[in-house]
């Protein structure tokens, strides 16, 4: 049986230009290095998925963020793990973006969202993406 880790995923809403985006970062390290993902990470002991979140991005990005509605939970199966994770919209209400770890970032529209190559496991939740844009 695979180990489950259970992270959460904020994608980040705003409007650009009078246009609807959604934040996204291409991972720094690791086996999927330059993949595409939604900002996020591992829950600790005892955090909700919510607490988790703020934490992370604050961690990650340097920003403060507020936690919206889930979007979704996924449940994949990597090769070495399984992953669940709880999707949430949320906006910045604090600071700007700051890569600490990813290696890159874009604000993408609807239209741009598959222009990018994303992680297997959050294009699971971009068709439910583009509609909430």
């Amino acid at each position: 049986m695979l180990k489950c880790i259970r992270v959460a995923a904020a994608v980040i809403r705003s409007s650009i230009d009078g246009e609807a985006r959604v934040f996204a970062t291409a991972r720094g390290y690791g086996e999927y290095k330059g993949w595409w993902e939604f900002p996020g990470g591992k829950l600790e002991a005892g955090e909700t998925a919510e607490e988790a979140l703020v934490r992370e991005i604050r961690e990650e990005l340097a920003a403060k963020i507020r936690v919206l509605d889930l979007i979704s939970t996924i449940e994949y199966d990597y090769p070495e793990f399984h992953l669940s994770m709880d999707c949430f919209w949320a906006e910045i209400t604090e600071g700007e973006p700051v890569l600490k770890e990813a290696e890159a970032a874009k604000w993408l529209s609807a239209a741009e969202i598959d222009s990018v190559k994303w992680l297997p496991a959050d294009r699971e939740i971009l068709e439910a993406v583009k509609q909430g844009l």
